[in-house]
């Protein structure tokens, strides 16, 4: 049973908001107090959080599936609902947040980072805070909000200042821990590591990590072996160690050859040119393994390596190489852009934006913009009332205007929304406000009135199904 997961589908969904209450204040000689239904509770967020203590993403393989609370509806005598409680989910350090299509949504590097995945649908209005000088006792509320949600993709990219790379089998698992305190799985067949290793490393007064990563093989970054699957834990490494196998017991490999076809999988892959690399020949306590290196060693300086000889089983040449990797590391935290501190920039979406548009589509009327699908989302399509003041609400926006700027007659389809959700009504000008045309509470009498386009189609059908009618287009004499 696999312990380590570095890359997961999540499917989050945030709290949706609590509906508003339509309540009238009711007491001993005050029989209509006046409207006192309280607001709904807004959703809980979806939260990512770069948790130090976290080193997988095990249990979002186990358990994919995330959503906060929704927000309790307002209730009366003004009392509003609970909001939604925020879900946070804790991720390692070096997680990378992807949507459905692979595009980049967070790079989470550094302990407290957070993304919010998921955003709480807000509550609806109760009809304490909907009621005006003209409509002094609304009949309705407003609906509370869905919560944002969906598929994303998690992919945990290791954060280490080391990575060893080599074949299977080359010692890399023994030389991290004989460096580090890590206790990773050695055995004398290839691929017995199938999960990157983590240690920590100190050389005098510099601590650094260092990552073993799984065996990578010839056609590696094209999905061959494990090397596709852990090659993205080498991309944060500032260093490249390559761990030459200086006594392998296969014929057609050598430590040159290996290096080739390592560095071309580096290079297929892509990124990782400007890293420093060093060369480490092990496995020279055997007298075959020694002569092999002190063969090929003038070789690899000769290329610009720096080439250290070392035996992980014997202990030898680890001092020097922990030094010189500390070295290394040093001088390329140098080289990097000096990082300051991370402000907290606000930039709080405008509500009050007016922005919409229409598009005619087939003969159908679409209008797409915030503020009129949001008003929609919150409309109770069940009370007259409510339907009425969406309709006063879209006429003060300028919707109609626009619609008459569109071309569109009394009677015509309007949709708002997307297609997969919109609601489409025919459409009929409003000429004055609602507030002034109402009666009862919870009434409007413009839904009394037949629509044109409903009473056209009526006809259509009526024709359609006449039998006197088929027989005269049959029969004409």
């Amino acid at each position: 049973m696999t312990t380590f997961v570095d890359r997961v589908e999540l499917h989050v969904a945030a709290g949706n908001g609590g509906h508003g209450c339509a309540s009238v204040h009711r007491e001993k000689f005050k029989p209509l107090g006046g409207p006192d239904g309280g607001n709904g509770g807004r959703g809980g967020d979806v939260t990512l959080v770069v948790d130090q203590s976290v080193t997988t993403l095990l249990d979002y393989h186990h358990s994919p599936h995330r959503k906060a609370t929704n927000g309790q509806p307002g209730a009366g005598d003004n009392r509003s609902g609970k909001d939604g409680q925020d879900l946070i989910l804790p991720v390692p350090d070096g997680t990378v947040v992807y949507d459905k299509d692979g595009n980049v949504l967070a790079d989470m590097v550094g302990h407290g980072t957070t993304f919010v995945a998921g955003e709480g649908g807000r509550g609806g209005l109760g009809n304490a805070a909907l009621a005006s000088a003209r409509r002094k006792a609304p009949g309705f509320a407003l609906l509370g909000e869905p919560g944002k949600g969906g598929d994303i993709v998690l992919e945990l990219k290791t954060v280490a200042d080391v990575a060893l790379v080599g074949y299977p089998s080359a010692g890399k698992s023994s030389l991290i821990s004989v460096l580090s305190a890590a206790k990773p799985k050695i055995a004398d067949y290839p691929f017995t590591t199938l999960v990157p290793n983590l240690g920590v490393v100190t050389a005098g007064s510099t601590v650094y990590t260092i990552a073993d990563v799984p065996g990578l093989i010839p056609g590696a970054s094209q999905g061959r072996g494990l090397g596709l699957e852990f090659l993205r834990h080498v991309e944060r490494c500032s260093v490249l160690v390559h761990v030459l196998d200086t006594a392998t017991l296969e014929s057609d490999r050598d430590p040159l050859t290996d290096l080739d076809v390592i560095e071309e999988e580096l290079a297929q892959y892509g990124g990782l040119g400007d890293r420093p690399r060093v060369v480490v020949l092990n496995k020279i306590d055997i007298p075959d393994g020694k002569d092999l290196a002190d063969m090929i060693r003038p070789d690899l300086e000769a290329r610009g390596y720096r080439v250290f000889e070392v035996s992980a089983v014997a202990h030898l040449g680890l001092k020097e190489l922990s030094f010189a990797l500390a070295e290394v590391v040093s001088k390329a935290r140098a080289a990097k852009p000096k990082e300051e501190s991370t402000r907290v920039v606000i930039r709080p979406k405008a509500v009050d934006d007016a922005g919409f548009t229409i598009t005619e589509e087939d003969g159908v009327f679409r209008v797409r913009g915030e503020k009129p699908e949001r008003w929609v989302r919150q409309t109770d399509f069940n009370n007259d009332e409510a339907v009425g003041y969406l309709a006063d609400r879209l006429n003060r926006l300028g919707v109609e205007d626009k619609l008459m700027k569109a071309g569109a007659r009394a009677g015509d389809a309007v949709a708002i929304g997307a297609e997969d959700n919109a609601v489409v009504f025919d459409w009929e000008p409003t000429v004055m406000a609602g507030a002034e045309m109402l009666g009862r509470r919870g009434e409007d009498h413009r839904l009394d009135t037949p629509r044109p386009a409903a009473t056209r189609r009526k006809d259509r059908d009526a024709q359609r199904d006449d039998p006197q009618r088929e027989y005269d287009e049959f029969n004409p004499f």
